[in-house]
């Protein structure tokens, strides 16, 4: 049985790494995932976007971060993870 302060295996290698995490409301986080507990995600030097405060699109917007880098406007923001409906590397986006 896996101990509950451990972040499930899959999630323990994104930990370092650039990530997208996808929310259930209109906001995009992007960031360096630095910890995952029971409760929720901890970013790093996050970019937190507010999907309705802008003309771009969630996609066009990752697009842009994945090619010129995150924009961090937070220095850590914690994720709850109930609302987090997927997870991503950054470097997993596909440029098209």
């Amino acid at each position: 049985m896996r101990n509950q302060t451990e972040p499930d295996p899959e999630l323990k290698g994104l930990i370092g790494q650039q990530v997208v995490l996808d929310v259930k409301a209109a906001v995009l986080y992007v960031g360096t995932l630095g910890e995952v507990s029971g409760s929720c995600f901890t970013l790093r030097n996050a970019d937190v976007h507010f999907c309705g405060d802008s003309q771009s699109t969630r996609e066009l917007y990752l697009l842009e971060s994945r090619k010129t880098g995150v924009r961090p406007n937070r220095r850590t923001v914690y994720v709850m993870r109930e609302e987090v409906v997927s997870i991503s590397r950054l470097d997993d986006v596909v440029v098209y």
